[in-house]
């Protein structure tokens, strides 16, 4: 039948990390970052305004078990 998208990521991650090294991701890493903070300037400070980057939504959270 086949691979999820999620495995095949995975896969593909894996792959990348065995040929290019853990040094590759922290290089695309910056360079992201270099990115963003030219395209959006402000963002970081608006973000420590607010008490740091918003959090992704976790499972718990959606199906309401985040007390437990």
């Amino acid at each position: 039948m086949g691979i999820t998208v999620t495995e095949a990521g995975r896969k593909g991650g894996l792959t990348v990390l065995s040929r290019r090294g853990q040094s590759f991701y922290s290089e695309i890493g910056k360079k992201g970052q270099t990115v963003m903070r030219r395209k959006y300037p402000d963002m970081a400070r608006e973000w420590g305004k607010r008490g740091g980057r918003p959090k992704k939504v976790t499972l718990d959270e959606i199906l309401g078990e985040k007390g437990k």
